[in-house]
């Protein structure tokens, strides 16, 4: 797929790929030279949605990784593949290993949380610093009833791959400043899903929602939980938007039971996608935190 020229300015990396299963490919940007800073998107966005940190930190100190999850962004887009979170998880995780990354200091966002800890959570040793943003990695008593709706099989097939409902909602309901989400943004966030086929994934990340034993994310989201418990002694930055109706501060406050001495800083005009709202806050904050 792509950039469209409206988007490069923006976005003007020039990414990888990396075959992670037969005829699978995973695009994912590599810039800079220094230590591994690893960024881990979620639903529905992509390596784009960590645009303004890869230019800020590619350079002699950072080597800048932002992998686009199968399905999503530039990415391929199988239409018969396993889209769930032990998947995605070993897709990072191939990544990680065939760079042979270490000293690794990883931001994580969305499911990107679960995704991007489950792995650190199996090579702990490669990890260094977490930044963890508007997430969850353990079992959650309540989901919100938009995600609940969108989980409805043919309802969520209807929205999400039919009229890209997700795509185009969460610029509604997940952001504080709509009109920061225009123009060659907007069409940053959305040209990937452009079509029936492009969108498989941004359903398939919903329908993968770990709500109760029955569901088949269950096992890795417990493997998660459990495995929290490896990286508790590093140093994390909890970095919030509070506005966020979805992973809201009181799952912030959750991740201090896994990570009691974890820093936090807490956007509080800032909604689900922090780095769109409040794109200078996030980056004093991680200037201060890894530098």
């Amino acid at each position: 797929m792509t950039v469209p020229i409206e988007v490069r300015e923006l976005y003007p990396f020039q990414p990888k790929r990396l075959t992670v299963q037969s005829g699978v490919e995973m695009s994912y940007v590599d810039e800079g030279s220094g230590s591994p800073l690893l960024m881990v998107h979620g639903n529905p966005t992509w390596s784009f949605f960590y645009r303004r940190v890869i230019r800020e930190f590619a350079g002699p100190t950072h080597r800048c990784i932002a992998p686009d999850h199968v399905g999503m962004g530039l990415s391929d887009k199988p239409q018969s593949y396993p889209y769930t979170l032990a998947q995605h998880a070993a897709n990072l995780e191939k990544l990680v290993l065939e760079l042979d990354l270490r000293d690794i200091d990883m931001l994580v966002h969305d499911w990107g949380g679960a995704i991007g800890l489950l792995v650190a959570s199996r090579h702990p040793d490669r990890f260094r610093r977490l930044v963890i943003s508007n997430t969850a990695a353990f079992r959650w008593p309540d989901l919100p009833p938009l995600l609940r709706l969108a989980r409805v099989r043919w309802i969520g097939v209807l929205l999400i791959r039919g009229l890209n409902a997700f795509v185009l909602t969460t610029q509604y309901t997940a952001s504080a400043r709509r009109d920061r989400l225009r123009g060659p943004v907007r069409l940053g966030y959305t040209f990937p899903y452009n079509s029936w086929a492009n969108r498989i994934a941004t359903a398939r990340f919903v329908q993968d929602i770990p709500v109760d034993a029955k569901d088949r994310a269950w096992p890795a989201l417990l493997e998660l939980e459990h495995g929290l418990t490896r990286l508790s002694a590093k140093p994390t930055l909890l970095l919030w938007g509070e506005r966020d109706w979805c992973f809201t501060p009181a799952m912030r406050d959750r991740f201090k039971d896994f990570f009691p001495q974890a820093r936090s800083v807490g956007l509080a005009s800032a909604h689900h996608l922090l780095y769109e709202d409040a794109p200078e806050e996030c980056l004093a904050a991680l200037r201060d935190f890894l530098l």
